[in-house]
C-alpha cells in the first residue's frame, strides 16, 4: 500500500520509470525524463483515414500499449458544466483547436461534437453516451461522456460499465445535487476510482470546506485536495497546487482558447501584492488546517472506490483543466480486470474479449447506419480477425471492420488494445451487454441489466402507409435502449406496443427521432401506472402467477422475451401484492436479457 501527503500516484500498470514519486517534506513533484515535455497529437486528422489507432506501432507490447491507456467517465446533475468540461479536454488533448458549447465543425475549425444529436444541440443538454478520444503526453484518453438529464441515467449507467475511471463534476454554487448522488451510487457498486472537480469558482460558491464535508458526509467518501483556491466570483484569483506549493493564478483569456496562468511559489513575497491581504492571510490559514486535519492519499482506497481527489476550477474560461489533465496520466487507473464467467479475465491475456455497451443508430443519417459500441477487456483487436459470439452459441463472426470513434466522426483502425472503445457495424447480431471473443473457452462477461421504468404509454403510428419506416425505426430505436419495450399479455405483435421509459424526456427522443430519421409521425397514449417489476420465478414465471389467481390493480404485460411484467400505479399496489403473495412470486425491479447474466 502507498501512503503520502498531498496528493500523487501512479496506476498499478504503469512502469516503475513512469511512476511519480513524491517527497513528503516538501511535496516535490518528480517524473521521469520522458515525461518532461508535455504533448498531445491526434492520429490523424478527424474524418479522416488511417491504419493506426493511436500512432503507435501495431506490433508494440501488449502490456506497454496498456500501461498508456486511461478512459474516464464525467457524471454529473444536469448544468453542472459537464458538455463544457469536456471540451476543454479535448482543447488542452489537442482533439481539437478551439472549443465551443454544443457546436459543429465550421469555419476550418475543428470544433467540440460531444453533442452531436439534432436534438442535443437544440436543447443544449446531453441525451445519448459519447466516446471521444484523443493522444496526449504519450497517453491515449477515451473520454465516455455521459447523460446528465436523470430520463437518460439507464444509458449513463450502461456506459459506466465500460469505465475504468469517474470524474464527478460538481457546481460550486449547489453542491451535491440528486443526479449526482444517484449516479455516484452506481460508481460504489463497481468500485470506480473517481476523481472530483468542483466547477465554476469563477462563480460566488459555496465554502471549499463545505463542499468536501458534503462529499465526505453524504458518500462516506474520503476527500483529498490537490489544488486549493483562492477567493471565488470575481474575487476568484487562482489555485494553490498543493503538492508543488505553487500558486497558479488565474488570467482571463479569448474565449475557446487555453487558458495562460501565472506560477508564483507560495513563499514568494510577490504573492501577497498578487492576491490581496485578506485572500493571503486566508491560503496560509487554510493550507495549515488541510496539512494537520487533512487526509493522506492511499492509493488502495483510490482505487477501490474509498477516496477522491479534488480539484478547483472553471471549465468555461478553462482554469485548473490542464492542471487536472495533467494529473489524471497519473492518478487514473490503467484498464483493469474484469471478472467473467470462467473467472477474472487480466487485459494482459493474449486471448481478446470485449462486450457491448451501447448501441447506436444513424450517427451518418447519410448511410442510416448502426455501430455497436465495444470495451475491449483483453487481447488485441486485429482488423479481419473472427471471434466467437456468446449469446449466439459461439457464432463466429468476422471482425473486418472497426472503427475509432470521435462523437459522430470514425475512422478505420488496423489494431486496438485493452481499454478502448471501438464501433462495430451491426446489421442486427448485437445486443446490449453481449460478449465477444476468441480462444477455445467461452468467456462471458456480467450482462446489462434494463432497470425499472417509470412512465408507460402506447405508441400509435397515425399513418398506417408508413407502416414500414415506423417498424423499423422504432426496432432500431429500442435495440439503442432508448426505452424499453413492453406488450399487453395477450398481444402477438399486432397491437401497439408500449413504450416505458424512466422519464418524459425519453418519450421526446422517440418520438422526435422517427419523425426526424424516419420521417414518421407518432402519437403517444399515457398510462397511469409508474411502478414494475418483473416475475423472474420461482419456476416457470407465467405459472407462478397464474397460481396466484386474480391480481387486481395490476397491468399484466410482456417484455421483448416474453417475461411477464406487472405494472403497478403505486409503491402500495406493489407492497399489497407482495405482502399476499410473496411466497409464490419472484419480483425484481432489473432483469437481465436471456443468457447475459453471470
Amino acid at each position: 500500500m502507498e501512503v503520502c501527503t498531498g496528493f500523487v500516484l501512479a496506476s498499478p500498470l504503469v512502469s516503475e520509470s513512469k511512476r511519480t514519486a513524491l517527497n513528503a517534506s516538501n511535496c516535490d513533484v518528480r517524473k521521469s525524463p520522458s515525461s518532461k515535455t508535455r504533448r498531445a497529437k491526434m492520429c490523424a486528422e478527424v474524418g479522416g483515414e488511417t491504419v493506426e489507432l493511436n500512432g503507435t506501432d501495431v506490433e508494440a507490447p501488449l502490456g506497454d500499449e496498456i500501461a498508456r491507456r486511461r478512459n474516464l467517465a464525467i457524471i454529473s446533475h444536469p448544468d453542472a458544466g459537464k458538455t463544457t468540461l469536456t471540451e476543454k479536454l479535448l482543447l488542452y488533448g489537442g482533439a481539437i483547436q478551439q472549443a465551443g458549447s454544443v457546436r459543429a465543425r465550421r469555419a476550418g475549425h475543428k470544433l467540440a461534437r460531444s453533442d452531436w444529436m439534432k436534438m442535443e444541440q437544440e436543447r443544449g443538454i446531453s441525451i445519448t453516451s459519447t466516446v471521444l478520444t484523443f493522444n496526449y503526453e504519450d497517453h491515449h484518453i477515451n473520454i465516455l461522456d455521459t447523460p446528465g438529464h436523470q430520463d437518460f441515467s439507464e444509458d449513463t449507467y450502461r456506459t459506466l460499465s465500460a469505465a475504468d475511471n469517474v470524474v464527478m463534476l460538481v457546481d460550486a454554487a449547489k453542491g451535491l445535487e440528486p443526479q449526482t448522488r444517484k449516479l455516484f451510487e452506481v460508481c460504489q457498486m463497481r468500485e470506480l476510482p473517481t476523481l472530483t472537480f468542483i466547477n465554476k469558482m469563477d462563480r460566488p460558491a459555496m465554502n471549499p470546506f463545505e463542499l468536501c464535508d458534503e462529499i465526505e458526509q453524504q458518500f462516506d467518501l474520503e476527500t483529498v485536495p490537490a489544488v486549493w483556491p483562492i477567493g471565488d466570483g470575481e474575487n476568484f484569483k487562482g489555485v494553490l497546487k498543493r503538492s508543488e506549493r505553487v500558486v497558479y493564478l488565474f488570467e482571463k483569456n479569448q474565449k475557446g482558447k487555453t487558458a495562460t496562468t501565472k506560477k508564483v511559489p507560495m513563499d514568494d513575497p510577490e504573492l501577497l501584492s498578487l492576491i490581496g491581504q485578506n485572500l493571503y492571510d486566508q491560503l496560509f490559514e487554510d493550507v495549515e488546517i488541510l496539512d494537520e486535519m487533512g487526509h493522506t492519499l492511499d492509493t488502495e482506497k483510490l482505487l477501490k472506490g474509498d477516496q477522491t481527489v479534488v480539484y478547483f476550477g472553471s471549465a468555461m474560461t478553462n482554469f485548473g483543466v490542464q492542471i487536472f489533465l495533467d494529473d489524471f496520466l497519473d492518478l487514473g487507473r490503467a484498464p483493469a480486470e474484469r471478472s467473467s464467467s470462467i473467472g477474472t479475465i487480466d487485459p494482459t491475456r493474449d486471448e481478446f474479449s470485449g462486450f457491448v455497451f451501447k448501441l447506436q443508430a444513424n450517427m451518418d443519417p447519410r448511410h442510416r447506419d448502426r455501430l455497436a459500441f465495444i470495451r475491449i477487456v483483453s487481447g488485441r483487436y486485429e482488423r479481419g480477425m473472427k471471434v466467437l459470439h456468446s449469446r449466439l452459441g459461439a457464432r463466429q463472426i468476422n471482425l473486418n471492420q472497426a472503427q475509432k470513434l470521435f462523437a459522430d466522426d470514425r475512422e478505420s483502425v488496423q489494431v486496438a488494445f485493452p481499454g478502448d472503445i471501438v464501433g462495430l457495424n451491426n446489421p442486427g447480431l448485437f445486443s446490449i451487454g453481449d460478449t465477444i471473443y476468441s480462444g477455445s473457452e467461452k468467456v462471458v462477461f456480467p450482462g446489462i441489466p434494463s432497470f425499472s421504468p417509470e412512465m408507460f404509454a402506447y405508441l400509435r403510428n397515425p399513418n398506417p402507409s408508413n407502416y414500414k419506416n415506423f417498424k423499423k425505426g422504432l426496432q432500431q430505436l429500442l435495440e439503442e435502449g432508448a426505452v424499453q419495450l413492453l406488450r399487453t399479455k395477450e398481444d402477438q405483435g399486432n397491437e401497439g406496443p408500449i413504450l416505458a421509459a424512466v422519464g418524459q424526456l425519453q418519450f421526446d427522443v422517440v418520438q422526435q427521432r422517427l419523425r426526424d430519421e424516419y420521417g414518421v409521425e407518432s402519437k403517444l397514449e399515457l398510462l397511469g401506472y409508474s411502478v414494475a417489476r418483473w416475475v423472474l420465478g420461482p419456476g416457470d414465471p407465467w405459472s407462478a402467477l397464474e397460481s396466484c389467481g386474480r391480481l387486481f390493480n395490476v397491468f399484466f404485460a410482456k417484455d421483448r422475451w416474453n417475461r411477464p411484467v406487472l405494472l403497478f400505479k403505486n409503491a402500495w399496489n406493489l407492497a399489497k401484492l407482495e405482502e399476499e403473495h410473496g411466497d409464490k412470486l419472484e419480483l425484481k425491479p432489473w432483469a437481465f436479457a436471456p443468457d447475459q447474466a453471470v
